[in-house]
């Protein structure tokens, strides 16, 4: 400690009377000293302030006490900085386990469209964070039945994710693809009630559709009414029923119903992400979705899908405030 202080007079005193760069540059040498002797920054303006009295005795006294007030201020900017520092490290430790989580999720939780013929399936799901509340499942034996669920917790992070981990874990339990809506909700609900927090709801829709009849039955858990679009009347119809969000409560009547599919109706299955887009303005209004729908009715569902995230997400800047996801099924025309 004695002979820092010695070389920082010294090399003080020098530049004082040199005032030269190079005298000023070389302190950052004494700076490593200062860090292995393990000596705080209000240490080393103590050390500042004894160099000067030493090197200037007539120096005036009130510019003596400065270096007091400037001691105290470095001591509470130290503990603030260590705070801050604890802070940062917190964070980068937490995007951390919400990247190898967001990682788990999307390798537990993939899945894959079904390649079904005479039924064109187009699906985006884009998470507004890192881990996603939005969830989407598909099944199918490609040829007689296809089955599909969009869901969406009531809650972000990782409890989200280990929300959809049950829903999965429910639609593997079972064959989902010949299951019933009403049967998969009412088993995904007591899965969900007995394995969730109580704090923790899943709105879900669930769909399935028979290529014998053309036939979509479906069931929904307090999920957004799917839009089904009826080709030979040009209009939408909403396809809603009743039934509580899962994890409510344990006995649940789920209502089920069904439509018949003609060439060139298609259903769009949507979450909250997509029906309750905010801008500036405000909420969007669901007639700008139809809308925008029916200027792509005739295109594949991929490209539908694609171009409703793209006009709502430039609507929000790409800020999306809500996970995003729509399914599209639309039934193909036979003769093409």
């Amino acid at each position: 400690m004695l002979e820092v202080k010695r070389k920082y007079k010294e090399m003080v005193s020098q530049y004082v009377n040199s005032q030269s760069e190079m005298d000023l540059y070389s302190g950052h040498k004494l700076s490593r000293q200062f860090i292995e002797k393990e000596i705080s920054p209000e240490e080393v303006i103590g050390i500042h302030k004894r160099t000067l009295k030493e090197l200037f005795p007539e120096m005036d006294e009130k510019i003596s006490h400065s270096f007091d007030f400037l001691i105290e201020v470095m001591i509470h900017y130290g503990l603030a900085l260590q705070e801050h520092q604890s802070l940062i490290r917190k964070q980068e430790e937490h995007e951390m386990e919400m990247n190898i989580a967001a990682k788990v999720q999307d390798t537990l939780l993939k899945t894959k469209v079904p390649n079904f013929k005479g039924l064109d399936i187009g699906f985006v799901s884009v998470p507004a964070k890192q881990m996603s509340g939005d969830y989407a499942y598909f099944v199918s034996d490609e040829q007689s039945y296809a089955s599909v669920a969009v869901a969406d917790v009531i809650g972000k992070g990782i409890p989200a994710a280990l929300c959809m981990s049950m829903i999965k874990f429910g639609m593997d339990s079972m064959q989902a693809e010949r299951s019933s809506p009403r049967l998969v909700l009412d088993i995904v609900n007591r899965i969900v009630e007995e394995s969730v927090d109580d704090s923790m709801f899943i709105s879900m829709f669930y769909g399935k559709y028979d290529a014998k009849d053309s036939a979509f039955s479906y069931a929904s858990a307090g999920h957004e009414p799917a839009l089904l679009y009826k080709a030979d009347e040009e209009k939408f119809v909403e396809l809603d029923a009743k039934g509580l969000l899962l994890g409510v409560q344990s006995n649940v009547l789920y209502e089920e119903r069904t439509v018949h599919l003609a060439d060139g109706d298609f259903i769009a299955m949507l979450t909250d992400g997509v029906t309750e887009v905010r801008t500036e303005e405000g909420f969007i209004d669901e007639d700008l979705i139809k809308e925008l729908l029916w200027k792509v009715k005739d295109e594949p569902s991929q490209i539908m899908a694609d171009t409703v995230y793209r006009h709502l997400g430039e609507m929000q800047n790409f800020q999306l405030r809500d996970d995003f996801t729509i399914i599209i099924l639309k039934k193909e025309d036979k003769k093409v």
